[in-house]
């Protein structure tokens, strides 16, 4: 683990190198809401093997990143682009996960002749969270994360039923670890970030959109405004639909995704 300041805070800043030096601009990935970088665990380590170089850091307030989370996407976005420029890297390929796929989303926006590639898993624009699931976190958190467990993965009957149970346990031990304030927060500035097709007008890279087969908080058929943007202006778009995951693709599926990000 890499460490680091960045305005003021420490920052937790996890990295996977290949075996051979590359030219190739590193992934940045980032978590989504409640989690941090170990969801990325699997994917990072695939895309390593496969001559990737990876940084993952955790979100202010995440994991053991200091400081309190950050109240909104673009203030995260600005945070993660600070991040390149205190590592030293002018262009990057980013990919974000359900709220870090808005984060992804809106830094490619703010600086796009930075960003070399970008892929949003499990994205929607916009991403509204229900009155009642804010309501939880914010004052029931034992049920948001019961909720958020119930449609992150994808049915038993097809990732078994022991395997999912392993899923749900790991995922309610990361959203404790990170606490049910944080947790308010992020789907607070998931709710409220409203610019996601304006941020896409000015994505100028090639652009993947990953979804799951079973996700029920971004299906697929949710992309298509984002994908239409994004085409509309004139940039590369391409759309996977990975079989059998839901939400948490990147703990469903690491190979499938890892698959899918080499293309990118």
């Amino acid at each position: 683990m890499k460490e680091l300041e960045l305005q003021g805070q420490p920052v937790a800043l996890h990295e996977n190198t290949p075996a051979a030096d590359s030219d190739a601009p590193p992934w940045l990935l980032i978590h989504g809401a409640g989690h941090d970088h170990a969801v990325w665990n699997e994917v990072a380590a695939g895309l390593a093997a496969n001559g990737e170089h990876v940084l993952i850091p955790d979100l202010p307030g995440h994991g053991g990143s200091g400081g309190s989370p950050l109240p909104d996407i673009d203030a995260m976005a600005r945070w993660v682009l600070a991040l390149a420029d205190a590592l030293g890297h002018e262009r990057i390929r980013l990919c974000g996960h359900s709220m870090g796929s808005l984060v992804a989303l809106a830094a490619a926006g703010q600086a796009p002749a930075r960003v070399d590639r970008l892929a949003l898993v499990g994205c929607s624009v916009p991403m509204p969270v229900s009155p009642f699931l804010l309501d939880a976190a914010q004052n029931e958190p034992e049920n948001a994360f019961a909720l958020i467990n119930k449609f992150s993965f994808a049915p038993a009957e097809v990732l078994g039923e022991s395997r999912r149970a392993g899923l749900e346990a790991a995922n309610l031990q990361r959203m404790h670890q990170q606490g049910a304030r944080v947790l308010a927060s992020d789907l607070n500035a998931c709710n409220a970030w409203q610019d996601g097709l304006a941020a896409a007008a000015r994505v100028s890279c090639p652009t993947l959109l990953v979804s799951g087969e079973f996700d029920r908080m971004t299906p697929a058929d949710a992309v298509k405004p984002l994908s239409d943007s994004l085409e509309k202006m004139g940039c590369s778009t391409r759309m996977i639909v990975l079989a059998g995951a839901g939400h948490s693709m990147m703990n469903e599926a690491p190979d499938g995704l890892v698959d899918a990000l080499r293309g990118a």
